[in-house]
């Protein structure tokens, strides 16, 4: 609509510098069917198949893997590749050697923390015999309460405990993956990697910081040849797209420096905001003033793109116009067709040395009324077509437009687990841990989350792997495509009987086996593996055009109405055809991101990111792991990937409230973990881990009558539990102590902090009175009423007045109810049993303790909640805490002078009016 673009030659794009000379070209949908233009259609199609049915013959695998233990359906465990014993010979040789290998947590460590949980678990059977048959007949109502509480903590508890039970970590050995695929004086061999940038609301996702991502990724330690970055901009904001243009010009000056000094990290806002001593082990007499240089480089380009901002925050009337006059496609973000522009190229884009970039591709998807559209997952799928028709990595990374690359070897690390000819095979996704910057030193609001990152996932990579957490996760494209991993048969020694009639019998064995292995199959899990493929390609005799276009036919009803796209499936190695035009691409591109592609397809059901709940990560994961697929956890000495987190209190709670949500949606769908799969290759204790993950928000319930339980003890005399004997009492200090126990020999395998671990403690009842709570509701309200609640962004703002004064903002929101009710109840509480206490005598303070401990319990985990209220820039909330205590304190007085339940009147004050009582 708005004019050619070649990709060869993108040239600079910037709509905000008219100067340059050159109109910005953007390539936009039409909505008719252009994909059979240049060569494409089925003559690519027939070249795809034909070549593929030429292909060589697989190499086997090494011959030094021996006893690899048997994982899944008669399959062998490729990760145990990463352990094995190797011949003398292949032990000389280091490129044959494994990529990565497993290291076990000493069993001096896991050990003791396994009997731990096994004695803990025998002194709860115990403990529960006791509650169940000591009932507190007083108080029947306030005991029977407890108890359901108390079991559903335990059950709740063994579901995140078990999972750990084989904690592992990994070590990469990236020396050898480059004499393995980077041998001097050829091209390198490593495999092409599409990076997935996802933005939509550039006021709460600010363009600078999407920018140092997209900084970040062209100057990672790649080949350039091999990397590929699309910015997803699912707002269509103009603003994006001009601050990309800069991006890209920037990114001429700024990749050459980095690569040149060897820089880390490679985001330009986060290196020069590093206090540390830039001159140390810096050789090269020129990196002072290339330095300075390059900082008022970027000081320039802040400015250039705040401009931006700065002019963005009033919409004109009209709407948004283009360099060229044109009205700007994307000002009813609600309706607007699909957008492409080729910012870089890999034979145009040339940096300031004369070196080439990666490509940068920025994609907004088409958007009509009328249409589902599926948020982040919709998008993300997006970007799974537009890339396999343009460049068809056959790896893909995808990040948050907040998670810049901290670690320039980031990709390498991942290669050496995808790309090692045992492991790769069965590996759908490597997850690295997330790190955030910004938070404050005490991370009042546990936003590091250093428990579930350090503790649970390295956990689970020791049973089938970790869960996606949404973002610095690295996948195998053919794993998205919905595809099965190869299992290999089992290799049994040959006998007399076999050695005769080895051909035969093999062949009837194989058949067999995968009889016997497509029964057990879950007939809700698809089973698309491309051995079956190529043996129906094989074996269908393509010189027939009927069975062609049958074939192509079948794959276009499961991908989608277009040839080019499906035959990019095809490829295991991915690429495209070099006689491709980059014109014809584009416009196979375009048609790929429409909105009614997807209409009566696989996508979002079975194949890429799948629809259904707001927490689209779990899902698509879940859904991998049930087919059999392994993910590995990869945990680099440094940082892969680094964010921004919200660091004040609203913010926190509005973050883990769409959590949450998502989890509950999951519970109520068809994929629940606890009956779906079944029969399929989900291992039992990962299935006890997608369980935790889904039923976890429904804990706030019992967590909210617990948490109350002790202001209603203390506020009516009466308690939970009876009067305890020494052999009670022992068993009551029993359980404590192998909390304790539990607690601090997971802090020694796992390396987290003892106050890492205390502020997880204190904000999951803080999250789990307030945010999993209403996300439980609003589960509910969805399923049973058909009452969708709105997706928020969480904001993504640098501290840039300092000091971390976001910490310090106070924003009222709902979720603030339950845990502020909690908390002034429980100071009532604690103020009326005291009184009543200190009136009564001495033979009153014994029950009292009891009453007081469960109540401090709740008031030292809501302590954070507390100061987040009392900023030390909010004086409201302050007063408000203070006017509250004050209160309760007058209320509990008079609450002790007057028993509600015998309406019998106490004290000097009736005596002296001289009343009879």
């Amino acid at each position: 609509m708005s004019g050619e673009l070649s990709a060869a030659s993108p040239g600079r794009y910037s709509m905000a510098s008219p100067e340059s000379g050159s109109r910005a070209t953007i390539r936009l949908g039409d909505g008719q069917r252009e994909y059979a233009a240049g060569g494409f259609g089925n003559v690519a199609w027939k070249e795809r198949i034909d070549g593929w049915k030429m292909k060589p013959e697989k190499s086997a695998a090494p011959p030094s893997v021996s006893n690899a233990p048997s994982e899944g359906r008669g399959g062998v465990d490729f990760d145990a590749s990463t352990d094995v014993l190797m011949d003398d010979s292949l032990l000389n040789d280091e490129t044959r050697q494994p990529l990565s290998r497993k290291v076990p947590i000493p069993s001096s460590k896991v050990n003791p923390y396994r009997m731990v949980i096994v004695l803990r678990l025998v002194i709860l059977c115990i403990f529960f015999h006791y509650r169940i048959t000591n009932p507190v007949w007083d108080a029947i109502p306030l005991w029977l309460i407890s108890v359901i509480c108390e079991i559903w903590f335990a059950v709740s508890w063994i579901l995140d405990q078990f999972p750990k039970w084989f904690p592992v970590n990994r070590e990469t050995y990236l020396d050898r993956l480059s004499l393995r695929y980077e041998k001097e004086g050829e091209p390198s061999q490593l495999a092409c990697v599409d990076i997935f940038v996802s933005t939509v609301d550039p006021l709460k996702e600010p363009p600078l910081v999407t920018a140092n991502t997209v900084l970040s990724i062209l100057a990672v330690d790649y080949p350039v040849d091999k990397v590929s970055c699309y910015v997803s901009d699912d707002g269509a904001s103009m603003l994006t797209f001009e601050a990309l243009a800069e991006t890209a010009e920037f990114a001429r000056k700024w990749v050459p420096f980095s690569k040149k000094y060897s820089i880390e990290p490679r985001a330009p806002e986060w290196y020069f905001a590093q206090k540390i001593d830039y001159l140390k082990d810096k050789v090269q007499p020129s990196f002072v003033k290339d330095r300075r240089s390059m900082k008022r480089e970027y000081e320039e380009f802040k400015i250039r793109v705040n401009g931006l901002v700065a002019k963005a925050q009033k919409v004109p009337e009209e709407g948004w116009f283009m360099q060229d006059g044109t009205p700007w496609p994307g000002n009813n973000t609600r309706d607007h067709p699909g957008m492409i522009q080729v910012f870089l190229g890999h034979s145009g884009g040339l940096d300031s040395d004369g070196n080439e970039l990666p490509r940068l591709v920025y994609v907004s998807r088409e958007k009509r009324p009328g249409f589902m559209h599926h948020k982040k997952a919709g998008a993300m799928n997006a970007l799974v077509r537009v890339s396999a028709v343009l460049t068809n990595g056959p790896f893909l990374l995808n990040l948050d437009c907040d998670h810049y690359i901290n670690n320039s070897k980031a990709l390498r690390e991942a290669m050496c687990f995808l790309m090692d000819p045992n492991l790769g095979k069965s590996v759908c996704y490597v997850q690295f841990p997330q790190r955030f910057d910004g938070i404050d030193k005490n991370d009042r609001y546990a936003n590091r989350n250093t428990v579930f990152f350090d503790m649970n996932l390295r956990g689970l990579d020791g049973i089938q792997g970790p869960v996606y957490v949404g973002t610095g996760c690295v996948f195998n494209r053919t794993a998205l495509y919905g595809y099965e991993p190869p299992f290999k048969p089992k290799h049994s020694k040959p006998g007399f009987l076999s050695s005769c009639f080895g051909g035969s019998r093999k062949k009837k064995s194989s058949r067999k086996e995968k009889k016997n292995s497509s029964k057990h199959v879950d007939p809700t899990v698809p089973v698309f593996n491309l051995e079956d493929i190529e043996e129906g390609v094989e074996g269908a005799g393509f010189d027939d055009e009927k069975s062609l276009l049958m074939s192509q036919m079948t794959l276009e009803k499961r991908f989608g109405q277009s040839a080019v796209f499906v035959a990019s499936t095809l490829m295991e190695n991915g690429g495209v055809p070099e006689s491709a035009e980059p014109e014809a691409l584009l416009k196979e591109a375009i048609h790929v991101i429409s909105c009614g592609y997807e209409d009566k397809t696989d996508w979002g059901q079975e194949i890429g990111w799948i629809y259904g709940s707001v927490t689209e990560d779990i899902l698509t994961g879940f859904k991998m792991h049930a087919r059999g697929w392994k993910s590995i956890y990869c945990m680099p000495e440094r940082p892969a990937f680094k964010g921004s987190a919200p660091i004040n209190l609203s913010d926190r709670l509005n973050q883990v409230l769409r959590w949450a949500l998502g989890s509950v949606e999951i519970l109520f769908s068809r994929h629940c973990p606890m009956w779906y799969g079944y029969g399929g290759r989900l291992k039992f204790l990962e299935r006890f881990a997608y369980v935790n993950t889904t039923i976890y928000p429904i804990t706030s319930i019992p967590l909210l009558a617990y948490c109350t339980l002790p202001a209603v003890c203390l506020l009516t005399g009466k308690f939970i539990i009876p009067q305890i004997s020494n052999i009670a009492s022992i068993w009551f200090i029993s359980l404590f102590l192998s909390i304790f126990a539990t607690g601090i020999l997971e802090m020694r395998w796992s390396g987290v902090g003892i106050d890492e671990w205390w502020r997880n403690e204190q904000f999951w009842v803080i999250g789990g009175v307030s945010a999993h709570l209403f996300a439980v509701f609003q589960g509910l309200l969805k399923v049973l009423a058909g009452i969708d609640t709105n997706f928020t962004v969480t904001s993504k703002a640098s501290d840039e007045d300092g000091d971390f004064a976001e910490l310090y903002l106070f924003k009222w929101t709902t979720l603030l109810i339950p845990p502020t009710t909690l908390l002034v109840i429980n100071l009532v509480g604690v103020v009326a049993g005291v009184s009543y206490a200190i009136n009564s005598g001495y033979q009153s303070w014994g029950p009292l303790f009891g009453k007081l401990f469960f109540a401090f319990w709740v008031i030292i985990h809501l302590y954070p909640f507390l100061k987040g209220l009392m900023g030390r820039q909010n004086r409201t909330p302050t007063i408000v805490i203070v006017w509250s205590i004050l209160l309760a304190s007058i209320f509990s007085l008079l609450w002790v002078r007057i028993d509600p339940f015998t309406t019998k009147v106490t004290g000097p004050d009736v005596e002296m009016c001289g009343i009879n009582c």
